[in-house]
């Protein structure tokens, strides 16, 4: 089962929109702080559960990938309490991906087709971001994608990417909800796309 970016929108139980506190950690509003992200599809639902990565992952689904990756299909969510919340094997057995339920797979998988791009993102928020080490273990986990990887690391806030920013990997790129417009690229010579070798 794979969810249409364009069709997705998430819903919070809660009063108020997530925001950045004062520290720069991601929270619901103050009016009401239980959070459970579901995001909906057609007639069906999946439902993140409350707390952790969980808000930021519904931030990253409903601005980094509206946004940054139009017609891309989720292939994976990893929900902070069930790690294969969503997994379309099929489709992604298609890229000629096997995948081990060992392997420490990112929070997001996004498929975009248009562009033959598998977009791996990490919700910084709670394990860090895409480093050296990380990026090299995706690309191993990946290792028989038929189509290029892009390595994406996601933030609450700028405050929070600064404590982060020695660890970020060469060749990857950043967002942080609190910009949910801009991306920074981190070096390499393209701007959010795959490379054909491995140069960072």
């Amino acid at each position: 089962m794979s969810l249409p970016i364009r069709k997705l929108t998430v819903v919070a139980e809660t009063a108020g929109t997530p925001v950045a506190d004062a520290a720069g950690r991601l929270v619901a509003s103050t009016e009401d702080r239980r959070t459970a992200a579901s995001l909906a599809r057609d007639l069906n639902e999946i439902t993140l559960s409350p707390g952790g990565q969980n808000t930021l992952i519904a931030l990253i689904i409903d601005e980094f990938c509206a946004r940054f990756t139009p017609g891309g299909k989720i292939l994976y969510i990893g929900d902070a309490d069930e790690k294969w919340s969503l997994f379309d094997d099929s489709e992604i057995g298609r890229l000629g991906i096997v995948v081990d339920s060992h392997g420490k797979m990112p929070d997001l998988v996004v498929y975009m087709p248009d562009r033959e791009w598998l977009v791996l993102i990490e919700a910084a928020s709670s394990h860090g971001p895409v480093d050296s080490k990380r990026r090299g273990g995706l690309k191993s986990l990946f290792r028989n994608s038929s189509v290029g990887l892009v390595f994406i690391s996601c933030f609450p806030s700028r405050a929070e990417l600064r404590q982060n920013l020695k660890d970020i990997a060469w060749g990857t790129e950043v967002w942080c909800a609190d910009n949910p417009t801009h991306l920074i690229h981190f070096d390499g010579e393209r701007f959010l796309g795959p490379y054909e070798t491995d140069q960072a």
